[in-house]
């Protein structure tokens, strides 16, 4: 048994050291140029060795990937008061949990998943699985809501959060990144207000 633990430990160590090599060399001379050989050679093991860990550098990528948004993301949102309107509980939700994308090195791969096309449409799909989460949360609290109207309102809360995060990314991360995502829903309220011709 003792074996086992020390095996599992040792996995673990080298699974980070992969990862944190990997980063490094994606950082350092970009993803594309960077080989999976080079970061076995960086990380001091064998290809091999790595393929058994990641098979590519997208899934390598993806080791650094923050999930805990996504997790938090539909209890945060049931948790919101019942009074507030379906676009006011997802804004609120949005803010709550949007720190999480601002620790260094969640800017750093963010910054990397902006340097492919192959990369920014897996960075798109995320936003479609966070889209489908909110829907199907505003679904179970709002049931009196038209579930069109839902899917909508998902759809124009994280398109506010995307141009948020593109707005910040292009400050270099200078200020908040709520007060980015403050201003978006702003617009996004003013522009759903019926206005006269």
């Amino acid at each position: 048994m003792q074996g086992d633990g020390l095996r599992e430990r040792k996995r673990r160590e080298t699974l980070v050291r992969i990862a944190e090599n990997g980063l490094r060399l994606f950082v350092k001379d970009g993803f594309e140029a960077t080989t999976l050989e080079a970061v076995a050679t960086a990380a001091g093991i064998s290809a091999r060795t790595l393929f058994y860990y990641f098979r590519t550098k997208e899934e390598l990528l993806q080791y650094w990937r923050d999930d805990s948004f996504f997790t938090s993301l539909g209890p945060t949102l049931a948790g919101e008061a019942r009074e507030k309107s379906p676009l006011q509980a997802t804004r609120d939700t949005i803010l709550k949990l949007v720190s999480r994308y601002e620790t260094d090195r969640s800017i750093v791969v963010d910054q990397m998943m902006q340097s492919t096309e192959a990369l920014r449409a897996r960075k798109q799909a995320s936003f479609v699985e966070m889209e489908a989460i909110v829907y199907r949360v505003l679904r179970e609290r709002y049931p009196d809501e038209k579930s069109q109207m839902l899917r909508t309102i998902s759809m124009l809360a994280f398109g506010a959060l995307r141009l948020a995060m593109e707005k910040w990314r292009e400050d270099g991360a200078a200020r908040q990144l709520a007060k980015y995502v403050r201003a978006e829903f702003d617009l996004l309220r003013l522009a759903l207000v019926p206005r006269r011709i």
